[in-house]
């Protein structure tokens, strides 16, 4: 805590929770996909809490069950202790995409959500310009967002939620679309702005996919996992503020928080013991050319690097890096030993073939799966060798129903298409075998 916030008193009531929360969309097919499962956390007066996790874990739709802008499949959400209905009263929420009306300024983006609270004129003007000030864009009332960099975007979002006088600040990956230096100077800023005593926001719920980002911000972090998305771990931040990047104890925290996402979202194998494959695996939401560009990355540095150091020297999200090595060791071209990404033979083999000679490589490793060695069977036995496409939707749903069906047809075909296993006709919604033969309309 800084010197200007007090933790919590004992027995004092959170300011939101959530109790149980399981949340379910529907799929096109009327079935659920479940997003997240058996939600438990609380925020407490006084804090700014984390939840960090790869992309889909339910980070976002986590951040909008608890303001009240979706109703959860199961469980309850409570603000300061009472069952909460609508939409919370307490919380101001800051988009990643910024969210101004681009017809109007600064000052009357900020002012559009003032006014349905009735203030006086006098109070209201007083209130804009106070909070225009307090995230540096005095000078700027009269602009509007189109004559903005990325960062004024983003402060004038943030001076929005903080005219509300909201008691928590919820941050949807907000600094994710500006620039790196940016990012830094507004997180120190809102730091600033949420520990001056005897004023809102009282405490701050973020998302976010960036490590550092987390630690330097937050004092507890709620670590997701995915599919669905469930608390994996809670991690308490007592680093005093304020928080050097470069200190041994930050170093450390952020690399105890890599381990802990990378050993939940790509574990290794117990030793002696090999992994028991699912009936049809579920395809990463993977393009082949992304598996491609970190087979070329890890053989241009010995066949071997740190997924953070990926993450990190590509600017990728570590999230989507994560799923970009689950899939390439789906495919055996890599191994994940702790945090590393290592090329396999077969991977070094990959990336040292010719374009036509690694269309084969990958057929062949694809072929391995058997979602698609059953349908090359199917397309194999019918008399056209062809098949309808709803086929194989039909057995992605039905032996994994709580998966993007659709999503993962079209990373089927892209794998699939790719290795030139087969072809797809998307008009007649057909796949054939490369060399059927069949005359097209």
């Amino acid at each position: 805590m800084t010197e200007t916030q007090e933790a919590p008193a004992a027995g004092t009531k959170p300011l939101c929770e959530v109790r149980g929360v399981t949340h379910d969309f529907v799929l096109p097919n009327g079935k659920p996909l479940r997003v997240l499962e058996n939600i438990n956390f609380a925020i407490q007066p006084n804090e700014v809490v984390a939840l960090l996790g790869p992309s889909g874990c339910g980070k976002s739709t986590l951040l909008r069950i608890l303001a009240g802008l979706i109703v959860p499949s199961k469980g309850e959400v409570y603000y300061r202790g009472e069952l909460l209905r609508g939409m919370s009263p307490g919380v101001g929420f800051v988009f990643q995409s910024f969210a101004l009306y681009p017809w109007l300024t600064v000052r009357q983006n900020v002012e559009v959500v003032l006014r349905a609270m009735h203030m006086p004129n006098d109070t209201l003007r007083e209130r804009i310009q106070h909070c225009i000030k307090t995230v540096g864009l005095a000078g700027f009332e009269d602009v509007f967002p189109r004559e903005l960099s990325g960062g004024m975007k983003q402060r004038c979002g943030i001076a929005r939620a903080l005219a509300v006088d909201s008691e928590v600040l919820f941050l949807d990956e907000p600094f994710s679309a500006v620039d790196a230096l940016t990012a830094e100077s507004m997180r120190a800023e809102l730091i600033d702005i949420w520990a001056a005593a005897g004023r809102n926001p009282e405490s701050i719920l973020m998302v976010s996919h960036d490590i550092k980002e987390v630690v330097y911000m937050a004092d507890r972090i709620v670590v997701l996992g995915s599919n669905p998305g469930r608390i994996v771990k809670v991690v308490e931040n007592k680093l005093p503020r304020p928080r050097d990047y470069r200190a041994p104890e930050f170093l450390k925290l952020t690399d105890q928080l890599h381990d802990i996402i990378t050993g939940h979202e790509i574990p290794d194998a117990a030793p002696g013991k090999a992994p028991q494959a699912a009936a049809i695996e579920p395809i990463p939401n993977v393009r082949p050319n992304m598996v491609v560009g970190l087979l070329e990355y890890l053989d241009a540095r010995g066949g071997r690097e740190d997924i953070f150091h990926i993450a990190a020297d590509t600017k990728s999200e570590f999230g989507a890096v994560i799923e970009t090595a689950e899939a390439a060791e789906m495919l055996d071209f890599v191994d994940t030993p702790k945090r590393a990404v290592v090329l396999t033979e077969d991977g070094k083999r990959f990336v040292k073939a010719h374009p036509n000679a690694r269309q084969a490589l990958w057929r062949e490793h694809i072929l391995r799966l058997k979602l698609f060695k059953d349908v090359h069977a199917l397309l194999e036995k019918q008399p056209e060798h062809t098949l309808d496409a709803d086929h194989v939707r039909e057995l992605i749903v039905l032996h994994m129903p709580h998966e993007d069906y659709s999503r993962m047809f079209r990373d089927f075909i892209g794998w699939a298409r790719f290795g030139h296993l087969f072809t797809y006709n998307e008009h007649k919604g057909r796949l054939r075998l490369p060399d059927a033969h069949i005359e097209e309309d």
